[in-house]
């Protein structure tokens, strides 16, 4: 997870995430969106508003997106990279996601929790640094 821009080991904490609590998707085909919607109501989380990110938000930033009303953007399809940005959830609540994403057999999905840094950044940024903190951790 990040933090600052580096990596930050999420615990099993009961304390809210930072930011308002909202997803931020990216990379779902529209016929996916559902699939994704039974995997949230699996990890007890459908209450959760979702936020679609689409390729002509590739320049917005993150506050922005997680302003965004509940399912904007859903019903499109997305070619960004398959990414996850959860705010305002618990840590808990973040690791059932992760374990019933991977039990679902989901495609898999760069993970980050929104930071006051982050917050700042344009979609594009933070997808070019999860995708680069992936490539190092394959590396290692």
């Amino acid at each position: 997870m990040m933090t600052d821009a580096t990596f930050e080991k999420v615990t099993l904490s009961d304390k809210p995430l930072y930011g308002p609590e909202k997803l931020i998707v990216c990379g779902f085909a529209a016929d996916a969106q559902p699939k994704f919607d039974i995997v949230l109501d699996m990890a007890g989380l459908k209450q959760v508003p979702l936020v679609w990110a689409l390729e002509r938000q590739l320049d917005t930033r993150l506050s922005e997106l997680t302003a965004l009303p509940p399912g904007a953007g859903r019903g499109e399809s997305s070619a960004l990279p398959r990414a996850i940005v959860v705010a305002g959830i618990t840590e808990r609540q973040l690791q059932t996601l992760m374990a019933v994403c991977r039990k679902a057999g989901m495609k898999q999905a760069l993970w980050a929790t929104l930071t006051p840094t982050s917050e700042t950044w344009q979609l594009k940024e933070l997808l070019a640094e999860l995708l680069a903190e992936r490539k190092a951790m394959q590396n290692q």
